[in-house]
């Protein structure tokens, strides 16, 4: 006895590398019905159904692609293919689909010529990039000159007050009756 369950949703073949994903047709059936809850059998059931759909058109596209002596399946074979499987219904929403994608095409294509609108030689944007470069470069020389300046100042003032302190530590242990320099400072 057959199980009606396996002839809804057949035991999966190697042929499943051939399906949508299924999130993506979960995140489609919950922005279409998103107040209806769908049974893990259905959504398989409409799994397979869209695979099933998607086959088909193609091939019915990849025979008008031939029959046309093409190599690559276009826009107009998959119209074309709707049409020869009845499903004129869906060719409208096909068409308004292509324009926007077209649309969009022809959009990224607009930002992607850019640069090339800008009407400045690609030479000149070289040289003008290896300018800021040199530029950088000067800059950074600069900075680092100025840190090693910096250090060295550090260092001559560090060694002055080592100095200073020697000195002071010589003249307080040697007795030589001199009071303390800095005092003297203190009065001024």
């Amino acid at each position: 006895m057959t199980d009606p369950d396996d002839e809804l949703c057949p035991p999966p073949t190697e042929d499943d590398e051939l399906t949508l994903p299924r999130a993506s047709i979960n995140k489609i059936i919950k922005e279409l019905v998103p107040s209806v809850r769908v049974a893990n059998e259905s959504r398989e059931l409409i799994l397979n159904c869209c695979t099933e759909f998607i086959h088909l058109i193609s091939s019915e596209a990849n025979e008008v692609c031939n029959q046309r002596h093409k190599k690559t399946i276009n826009a107009e074979h998959v119209l074309e293919a709707l049409d020869r499987l009845g499903f004129n219904d869906y060719k409208q929403e096909a068409e308004a689909v292509l324009i926007d994608c077209k649309e969009v095409a022809a959009k990224r294509r607009r930002q992607s010529t850019r640069l090339e609108n800008l009407g400045i030689p690609e030479e000149e944007l070289l040289r003008q990039q290896q300018e800021l470069f040199a530029k950088a470069r000067e800059e950074q020389a600069r900075e680092e000159q100025q840190q090693w300046i910096n250090m060295q100042a550090t260092a001559v003032q560090q060694s002055a007050e080592l100095m200073h302190r020697q000195m002071k530590s010589q003249s307080s242990t040697s007795g030589g009756g001199l009071e303390d320099e800095d005092d003297d400072d203190e009065d001024y």
